[in-house]
Formats: C-alpha cells, structure tokens, sequence
C-alpha cells in the first residue's frame, strides 16, 4: 500500500510541473506551441494514469474490505470456536473430576475397610464403648447400674425411706469378632463381649473402685451356608432371647435401656450352651440349645413353715475350686433344652415381620433326708429327688414404618422359670416332703422406639411378671407351707425397723428414655441417653394386709464409640 501511495504522489507532482511549465511558456507564444501540445499530451497521459491509479486503489480498498469482512467472519468463528472449546474443556474437567470417586468406590469394594484388622486370611472387628453413667433411686437398692427389682424394700426395711445416687463406668464394653473362611461356603468366627459388671469380694466404691472384667458373651460359630446350618458353643445370649433377624447370634433384642437389668418381663438370660440351627430359604429357622442350669429358689414368708417335721434337705452348696466360696451354687444334673422356630415372611418384597415361638424344659433336684417318723410320712433315707418344669412363650419383632417406627414384644408363661425374666422371681420353693417345687410364673413386655430423626432414638417399655401360689400343706394339715402362703404374718412388713419377709406376686415397670447421637464421625460417635422408670413390687397378702413398694429411677449416660 505504501508504493502504490508513492506511485499517485509522484502523479500529481508531475501534473503540477506540467502547469508550471505552461506558465513559463506563456512568454513565447510561438516557440512555445509544440512544447504545450506534447505538454498537454504527457498531462492527458498523466491524468489517464492517474484515473487508473484512482481505479486501482478503489478496488484495493473494496478487496480490502472485503478481507475485513472476511477477518471479521473468521475472527467470530474463531470466537466461537473457542467458546466451544473451552465448554468442552470444562465438561472433560467436570468429568476428570468424577473419575477419582468412582474409582475410589470400586476400589473400596476390594479394599480392607479402615474399622477392621486383617491378619492371616482372619477378620478382626473391634467394638465397644467407654461409658460414663448415673443412677438415682428413689427408695435404695444397694445396686450399680443394674436394678434389683424383686429386692426393692418395703417399709420396715430402712433403705425403704432412704434414696440412692450412684455414678459408674463399669457398664463399658469391649468386644471382639473373628472371623474366616474356611472355604467359600463354610465360615468359622469367634466372638468375645466384656463389661465390669463383675464384683467380687475385695470389689467395693470406697476409693480405687476397682472391679474385674466381666464376661457377657464368648462363643465361637460354624456357619455351612450351602446346608443353611450353624453351630454355636460357648456363652451367649439364651435360645429364649428375641431376636431381630433369624435365629443368628449378635442379631438378639434387649430393650435399648441405660439400665443393666433392661425391664421386668424381658425374657433373657446370657449362659454357656451348644446350639444348632437350621435354616430354610432365610424364612424359617428351626433351632435347639442345650443351656447351663441354674436353680433359684423362694425364701419362706414370716410364720410359714417349710418342710415337715423330721424332713431336711439340701440343694445348694458353697463354691469350690475357681467358683467364688461366698457365693451358693444350687444343684443341677441336667441342662435347660430349649427349642426355637422363627419365621420371616416376605411382605411387599421385603421382611419386616419376625415372629418367634418357643419351648423350655428344666429339671431341679435335691438331696432328702428324711428321718424316721417323719410328719411328710417320707419312706427314711437319704435321696436325690427330682422334679421338672418349664414353659413356652413368643416373640415378635415389626417395622411397621421401616428406619422410623419399630415395635417388639414378648411373653412366656410356665413354671419355675424365674431365672429367665429380668425379675428375678425364684423358680422353685421347697414342698413339704423336701422337693423343689416349680412356681408358675407368666412374664410379658410389650415396647417400640420411634427414631425420631437419623440421631435421636425415643422408646417406651411396659412389662410384668407375676407369679402364682404354690401351698402346702405340712404334716397331718396342721399348718401351711409354700409360696404366696395367705397365713403368711405381713404385719410388722409394714413397722419400720421390724423383721419381715414377704413372697413377691408380681413385678410392674414402665419406662421410657432416649438416645441422642450428638456426634457421629471419622472418630467415631458420642452418644447421650436419659431413662426413667417407675417399678411396682407387690406381695402375696397375708395376715396383717399386702406389702406393696414403689421405686422411682432415673439414669443418664454418655458413651463414646471409637470404632
């Protein structure tokens, strides 16, 4: 463009000298003529190369707007192009970005969770919490963190009109669970629960309140998927717990109570057994345990007689080798047998019904000695004599609004099986001729918790146990024996300071309290509970009136779970 600028400044300086020579001219008309025509001529010429040169830049300006116009059409595509570009970009990074996760999340499918240990093909799984507790009680029970119902005292007793406050940690739980494949359908575990629950007898509050681990549960399993069996020996919960899912162990039901003895009419009991279990299409399950016995037994009311005259028993001796010599163990020969069906059906494509029946038998005895002349007219000698009992009973488990409402219940009824209520009424009372006598007893709880956001948990518990009379008469119907005796003497139970023995014809609580999982992270959760319950303990009347007494208690807890 410069040249061609340079080519249209030299044109016009010629025509401008072109002029100048005319004007010189102007002075020599003749000699000056032809010099003006070839002037006039080179002018023209001039002028025809300067038009042509005006023709030339007119079209390069009009090709240059053109490439103006093309620049600018391609400078939008351009523009374009990048905005498309980078939008591009931006959904590849969005898609980069999403890459770690899902990766990250088929990888932890195959990869060791962070709450497990894993050593030599075994899977180790820590559990637990520490927990600090508190208790108050409204008449004394003389008890940690776990109640004795049918021990509340009456009036004449002194700690009827004294309260009770008691703070623990001893409810703090450590748990084990081991687990491996011994083939791809054959699983063996171990599993080991502790608490301090344990007293004993150097155990006391006064200063370093130091008390001994305590075994709740320690059991080892071998499940055969492809047959649908199981095998479980060792101690744990008792074949007559609730349970939630099946007839599988760690799946049982306790009432989600602070307070260690849960709530009267809760059929439990934790105790050394072998166990086999068949299941069917995980719809039905069909079990049977043999469990370790244990006999409790009822203390005679005030003014009743026990065994006749010239009859003399025994059913307990004192412990021995690695059983605690303070401590009464009763007589035993043979196991508890009890047997358990459970079904699941399906509902709407899911199982949100557990239901559970099952049957116990148990057999007490003793050692008689019955002299000559008895007044129980016993054949003289010396015997073991045995009597039998047990019961049956169900349960039942609902979501009836799944991961908000649940509902639980059950109920046993029988005789001499006090041992397996949370009660703790006794199971036999001695006869007149010397034998153990099973007292008919029927236990039920009926409860729900409402999880009422994904922290916060709210139950309510209602239960009772009541036990029926068993009387006797001793020698020739001269006076009466038994338990729930009506010529029991219960006047001075209701003197302070007074001595008096009463039976206990039933047990009443309800209950309620919450859970709040207030913190719930990669350390772990921290949970705070709040429970009160009001017990009523009624005796068999007698004369002078019926014994009754009330507690009023209230627990609070705060747990961390580290694992």
């Amino acid at each position: 463009m410069q040249n061609k600028s340079s080519l249209l400044g030299g044109a016009a300086l010629g025509v401008l000298l072109a002029f100048g020579a005319c004007a010189v001219a102007q002075a020599a008309p003749e000699s000056q003529a032809a010099a003006n025509a070839e002037l006039k001529s080179e002018v023209e010429q001039l002028k025809a190369d300067v038009q042509a040169l005006e023709a030339w830049k007119d079209s390069q300006v009009a090709a240059h707007q053109d490439d103006q116009a093309k620049l600018q059409q391609m400078q939008a595509q351009l523009d374009d192009a990048n905005a498309r570009a980078a939008q591009a970009e931006a959904q590849a990074q969005a898609q980069i970005q999403t890459i770690p996760t899902e990766v990250a999340t088929e990888v932890a499918k195959d990869k060791p969770k962070t709450d497990k240990i894993y050593y030599k093909g075994v899977t180790i799984t820590v559990g637990g919490f520490a927990a600090a507790e508190g208790v108050y009680r409204s008449k004394n029970n003389v008890a940690d963190i776990g109640s004795n119902y049918s021990k509340i005292p009456y009036f004449n007793n002194v700690m009827s009109h004294t309260d009770e406050l008691r703070g623990t940690a001893r409810q703090s739980r450590l748990s084990i669970l081991a687990q491996g494949n011994i083939n791809p359908t054959t699983v063996a575990a171990f599993y080991g629960e502790f608490d301090f629950l344990g007293a004993a007898q150097t155990a006391n509050s006064n200063e370093s309140n130091s008390y001994q681990p305590r075994i709740r549960n320690v059991y080892g399993t071998v499940d055969w998927n492809d047959l649908g069996v199981e095998v479980l020996a060792g101690q744990n919960w008792s074949l007559a717990t609730l349970n939630s899912k099946g007839i599988t162990p760690r799946n049982e039901v306790p009432p989600a109570t602070i307070e260690a003895q849960y709530v009267p009419g809760f059929v439990w009991a934790r105790q050394p057994q072998i166990r086999l279990v068949k299941s069917f299409d995980k719809q039905v399950w069909l079990a049977v345990s043999l469990e370790s016995p244990a006999t409790t037994f009822a203390s005679a009311a005030t003014g009743v007689s026990g065994t006749a005259s010239g009859v003399s028993i025994t059913d307990t001796a004192v412990g021995v080798s690695q059983l605690n010599s303070a401590n009464s163990y009763s007589f035993n020969h043979l196991p508890d047998v009890i047997g358990k069906v459970a079904w699941e059906p399906m509902i709407g494509g899911a199982q949100p019904l557990h239901m559970e029946a099952f049957g116990i038998y148990r057999q007490y005895y003793d050692r008689v000695n019955s002299a000559a002349g008895n007044a129980a007219l016993n054949p003289v000698g010396i015997t073991n004599v045995n009597t039998t009992g047990g019961g049956f009973g169900g349960s039942v488990t609902f979501s009836v609004i799944p991961k908000v409402l649940d509902l639980q219940g059950s109920a046993m009824t029988g005789t001499g099986i006090g041992r397996y209520g949370s009660g703790q009424l006794p199971d036999t009372v001695v006869a007149s001729n010397g034998s153990l006598q099973p007292i008919p007893e029927t236990m039920f709880l009926f409860g729900g918790t409402l999880h009422a956001t994904p922290a916060l948990d709210i139950y309510v518990y209602g239960g009772e146990e009541y036990e029926g009379s068993k009387v006797f008469t001793v020698g020739a119907n001269t006076s009466f024996g038994g338990y729930g005796n009506p010529t029991a003497n219960m006047t001075n139970c209701f003197i302070e300071g007074a001595s008096c023995t009463a039976n206990t014809r039933q047990i009443d609580q309800y209950t309620a309290g919450f859970w709040d999982k207030v913190y719930n992270g990669s350390y772990g959760n921290v949970r705070v509970g709040l429970q009160y319950s009001h017990t009523d303990l009624i005796a068999f009347a007698g004369t002078g009136g019926r014994p009754t007494t009330s507690d009023d208690m209230v627990f609070t807890s705060f747990r961390y779970y580290p694992f």
